[in-house]
């Protein structure tokens, strides 16, 4: 069994990459323009990890990256792709409606017709929950309808579902993961990294987009490598269906919260200085209520809540920038 990790530089793929080599050999596929180069180090150093810098989002570039992981020895239907590339920062998104174009879809796109070319037949894509909307109180499942995102981040992730739908005519193993927020180190974005590094610049105030209402889930970064591996082996060995969840069921908490954690973690003195209205910026959807039960049911649930995680991922974040 061969994975091949595209994006596997980054946050997410850096820790499926790690949990992969302690049974399988990996190639990861990165541009390095949302990574840390000193975990990328760490995990080449295993002779079982191989690094391949290229950017899918260019066709040629995607291909000969692609064709390189393959080994005559090994049969096609022992790959598997991880498709975790896309731009993650949703705001740069909503200014240039290119970056994800280029970064979300065209990443996606270009990696099915790869997997066209070369015959591959197991694709697990990283969707996220941006491409419902925002539908207020409404707990968000599989089945919603319809589906309006309002940025352009999960505009283009919804597109990449499409794409990836259509290319079941020559898939025989297709997995959406639908993310939340996702939480832990070694991060690059998000709301503890950013009230964490502000903090470090002044300990004295603590800047909060939008009113500290906004109320969403949180899932640790471990959880979520575990819930994917879960359903890749599930599938494995029975027929399973090609869309979940994940994330805490009907779980959230508000940024209130989070700034009030990270302030007793990182500077008890501080004051929060809140903004205007229950949007931290264009795109944000101010509350999410998810519903898991569909990957509950088959077998998977969370080892912490979206309280734990952020603890967790506080205390992971806060050790990770200060030692810098």
């Amino acid at each position: 069994m061969i994975h091949i990790v595209v994006g596997g530089a980054g946050f997410i793929g850096n820790n499926l990459v790690k949990t992969l080599l302690k049974k399988y050999k990996v190639f990861i596929i990165d541009n390095l323009s949302n990574s840390h180069n000193e975990n990328l180090k760490e995990l080449i150093r295993n002779p079982q990890c191989f690094f391949i810098n290229a950017d899918v989002s260019v066709k040629d570039e995607c291909e000969k990256a692609i064709e390189s992981c393959l080994e005559k020895n090994v049969n096609i239907s022992e790959y598997k792709i991880w498709h975790l590339a896309a731009n993650s920062n949703i705001p740069s998104g909503i200014k240039d409606v290119n970056i994800d174009f280029k970064d979300t879809f065209l990443t996606t796109f270009n990696l099915l017709e790869a997997c066209k070319i070369f015959n591959l037949k197991n694709f697990y894509f990283a969707s996220s929950s941006a491409i419902y909307g925002d539908h207020g109180d409404t707990t968000i499942h599989e089945n919603l309808g319809p589906l309006k995102p309002i940025s352009n981040y999960g505009a283009m992730k919804l597109a990449s579902e499409a794409i990836c739908f259509s290319s079941k005519t020559f898939l025989e193993n297709l997995i959406i993961f639908r993310f939340p927020n996702v939480v832990g180190a070694p991060a690059t974005h998000g709301v503890i990294f950013d009230f964490i590094n502000k903090l470090i610049l002044n300990p004295n105030t603590l800047d909060v987009l939008g009113d500290g209402t906004q109320q969403k889930a949180y899932l640790h970064v471990s959880d979520l490598i575990d819930a994917m591996i879960f359903l890749v082996n599930k599938s494995e060995n029975e027929i399973i269906d090609d869309i979940y969840n994940i994330g805490p069921n009907k779980d959230m908490i508000t940024v209130k919260e989070i700034a009030e954690q990270v302030i007793g973690e990182i500077s008890n003195k501080a004051e929060i200085k809140y903004g205007i209205g229950n949007k931290g910026w264009v795109g944000d959807v101010p509350k999410f209520l998810y519903d898991t039960y569909k990957i509950n049911k088959e077998g998977w649930t969370p080892k912490l809540n979206s309280k734990q995680a952020i603890n967790l991922a506080i205390k992971e974040i806060s050790s990770q920038l200060l030692k810098r």
